[in-house]
């Protein structure tokens, strides 16, 4: 472990470098520190600021958005005291790349990527918005960026439904499903549509978080006539993570008298959500009639030939060559959703650039392991909350409620002792998608099946043919093989 530096005078700039070089290493493993900075970056110190200087914009804004807490903790490990970090463009690092034979620019994802239909091929985070814009901006996502497949056609041709016809068939159209699957792109690409469809109209979109903050907001400023008004004289209302509502009683009131005063007039509503209107705890049973009153559709994870579709889409986009067998690796190796995906072409892009080499099967198996190793399970939550319903007789909604009779408890402690056992979602992942449990309601419910798994208790439940009762390892490898 490298000590404080007490006396920086006694001791050369180059020896301080070296330190916090040292220290890097320690902190992110040597493996990582040869990759992303061995040869690859150089530092420079002085004044309290330490400089990382990379090749290209790429690269540094790669570096800082996955290095830069642990660059700060060395350089104040080192030092002894907090220092400025600054990622920059070193023009000797840049001019050694463009001399190099081998070396491709690369370039950060386009503004603007060429068109065709799609899903996500933007980096932007889907959920950081601005719930107003500027008269004459666009949201950065759109219908042409938008890769269509078999698991998202019928909510994208949904979402095209409401902007092409002049009365939409549909009010609300719901749109649920996992995370990083598209929702938001279908949101903002109704907006964006919207928009140049008809340039007078006036939409809205925004989080639901963002609603729910502004109506507080106007609540305590006296101010909710104004906030009204600006609620329910758009032409359309988009609104992400609409589950967000949950256990907000207040707030879905005031959404509910927005939406019937959007619906009476003909303007069109959409909504976004990670679960299907019915499976949202704690969400007034008047707001779930509303919504599954309009169009509720689920978009699921894309299959292999969407997923390559994406690979090569997003490689476009950031203007990185990646060979077919590579792109098949990537598609076959990470299949929940679009953001995994992202993040492997990104990845390999940036090892590319760093080291002057083109994407092969081999670079991609040595700096994709680990990516490929954390990835999505084979068995999802869905799966087992599937398999868990079935056999207990009850819908997969009671999971997500918080009805405690023997029955659905019974389900609900088998759904999360499962999730724990097959998928990667900690505690407090399981307990938030199985209706906005705590992590400690999920490790006790662990706890109380494996040991009636230990003791192969008998346990007894109301089934539709009435009573039943089997022993728990029994119900455990019947689970099990259903979830097979």
């Amino acid at each position: 472990m490298q000590g404080l530096v007490k006396d920086d005078a006694s001791r050369t700039a180059e020896s301080v470098i070296c330190a916090i070089n040292d220290a890097i290493a320690e902190r992110i493993g040597q493996q990582k520190f040869n990759i992303w900075f061995k040869n690859s970056t150089r530092l420079t110190f002085g004044d309290g600021l330490l400089k990382v200087g990379v090749a290209n914009q790429f690269i540094s804004t790669w570096l800082e958005s996955h290095f830069h807490a642990q660059v700060a903790d060395a350089a104040r490990a080192v030092v002894g005291n907090e220092c400025r970090l600054l990622f920059a463009v070193d023009p000797q690092l840049c001019a050694n790349n463009k001399s190099a034979g081998n070396h491709r620019q690369v370039r950060p994802p386009k503004a603007s990527p060429s068109p065709g239909a799609g899903w996500p091929v933007s980096t932007a985070h889907d959920h950081i918005m601005q719930p107003v814009l500027p008269a004459g901006q666009r949201l950065k996502l759109r219908f042409d960026t938008f890769v269509v497949g078999p698991s998202n056609e019928l909510a994208y041709n949904a979402a095209k439904a409401v902007v092409c016809d002049k009365q939409s068939p549909f009010n609300p159209l719901f749109i649920h499903g996992g995370y990083g699957l598209g929702k938001t792109h279908l949101l903002q690409g109704i907006c964006n549509e919207t928009r140049s469809a008809r340039p007078t109209a006036n939409w809205l979109y925004m989080s639901a978080e963002d609603f729910a903050n502004q109506f507080v907001l106007a609540l305590k400023t006296r101010k909710l006539e104004a906030f009204r008004r600006r609620m329910r004289q758009t032409d359309l209302l988009a609104i992400d993570d609409i589950h967000f509502l949950a256990s907000k009683p207040a707030t879905q009131d005031e959404f509910l008298f927005t939406f019937n005063a959007l619906d009476l007039a003909g303007r069109q509503v959409v909504l976004a959500s990670d679960s299907h209107p019915k499976m949202i705890d704690q969400l007034s049973e008047k707001l779930v009639n509303r919504f599954v009153s309009g169009m509720v559709v689920k978009i699921n994870t894309p299959d292999f030939k969407t997923r390559c579709q994406i690979v090569r889409r997003f490689a476009h986009s950031v203007n990185t060559s990646i060979p077919q067998d590579v792109i098949g690796y990537i598609a076959d190796n990470m299949k929940s959703s679009v953001r995994e995906l992202q993040g492997a072409i990104l990845k390999l892009t940036a090892f590319a650039s760093l080291q002057n080499a083109k994407i092969d099967m081999a670079m991609a198996g040595m700096v994709l392991a680990e990516h490929v190793e954390r990835c999505d399970p084979t068995v999802h939550l869905s799966d087992i909350e599937s398999a868990v319903a079935s056999f207990f007789g009850v819908p997969a909604s009671a999971i997500h409620s918080s009805k405690k009779d023997r029955t659905i408890a019974l389900a609900r402690h088998f759904c999360m002792y499962l999730a724990r056992k097959n998928t990667r979602l900690s505690s407090s992942e399981i307990g938030r998608l199985l209706g906005d449990k705590n992590h400690a309601t999920v490790l006790l419910a662990c706890k109380k099946i494996e040991d009636q798994i230990a003791q192969n208790a008998p346990l007894n439940w109301q089934g539709p043919a009435g009573n039943r009762v089997c022993p728990a390892r029994t119900i455990l490898e019947q689970l099990e093989n259903n979830i097979r």
